[in-house]
């Protein structure tokens, strides 16, 4: 039995599945965002999700957690019902671990403060035993050095590392991350993305991205979304590195060789 599963009080799940979504669909007003999602991350997973703007990935995202209220559909997290009206949500969340694209950094607070606020508050961790579990992340993201600094004296790559590590100290079996280097710029993304390759052999990771080598070298499978629908997935080598549909294809030729997308769409005027 899993520690979520301790705490939520409910029967062990058997399926291995970290995530199943069904028939999921979010409104916003006349706006229809997700359209009938149907997907499930296995644990151990790490499942990239990527696609244009707008297709509904972070919508998506923010549904797993309920930081968005579906419309209609369901979701289960290790085997609990996120989108039943009885669930003790923030007992779920306690053990779902989310980057954004922006860190949402306290501050106020040194880099050890943002990582253990939420240990004694919400878990209720002695001083002690936060900054002890603290400390060992801020090493997990190279950042051992930088304990006692405040977020305005961190690069923006230090302060999305401050991030994941702030979410690692909850102890999460689940980690959702939105976008997390699209805040960053270029020559900061490395950092990121080599913390992000080291947690992907510890945790389960649903990453929405628009880093093509991430997903192409770490995930285990890739969801291409357009238009609030699922339109394509697998592993990566078929969905990156040859890609059954149309629009998969068109995306793709954009993001990673904008300049010859621009050519092919010039000569087909």
């Amino acid at each position: 039995m899993t520690g979520l599963e301790k705490f939520m009080g409910t029967p062990p799940d058997t399926t291995g599945a970290a995530i199943e979504v069904t028939g999921l669909h979010k409104s916003f007003g006349d706006l229809e965002v997700l359209k009938g999602i149907d997907i499930t991350v296995r644990r151990g997973e790490v499942v990239c999700v990527i696609g244009p703007s707008g297709s509904g990935k972070s919508t998506l995202l923010r549904c797993v957690n309920l930081l968005e209220e579906p419309t209609s559909g369901v979701v289960r997290v290790a085997g609990v019902e996120v989108t039943d009206p009885d669930v003790d949500i923030d007992g779920v969340r306690r053990r779902i671990g989310m980057v954004f694209q922006a860190f949402n950094l306290f501050p106020h607070l040194t880099a050890l403060g943002n990582l253990t606020i939420a240990q004694r508050r919400v878990l209720g961790r002695g001083k002690a035993e936060a900054e002890e579990v603290a400390r060992r992340n801020l090493r997990r993201v190279g950042l051992t050095e930088k304990e006692h600094v405040y977020p305005a004296q961190l690069s923006g790559g230090q302060q999305q590392r401050v991030a994941i590590a702030r979410a690692l100290s909850m102890g999460p079996e689940l980690m959702l991350f939105d976008e997390p280097t699209s805040a960053l710029d270029p020559e900061l993304v490395g950092d990121v993305l080599a913390v992000m390759r080291r947690l992907a052999d510890e945790v389960t990771m649903l990453v929405v991205t628009h880093e093509m080598s991430f997903a192409r070298e770490v995930a285990d499978r890739v969801i291409f979304m357009d238009a609030g629908a699922v339109v394509e997935e697998g592993p990566p080598e078929q969905v990156v590195g040859e890609p059954r549909h149309a629009r998969t294809r068109s995306f793709l030729a954009r993001v990673l060789d904008p300049a010859a997308a621009e050519v092919l769409e010039e000569g087909s005027e």
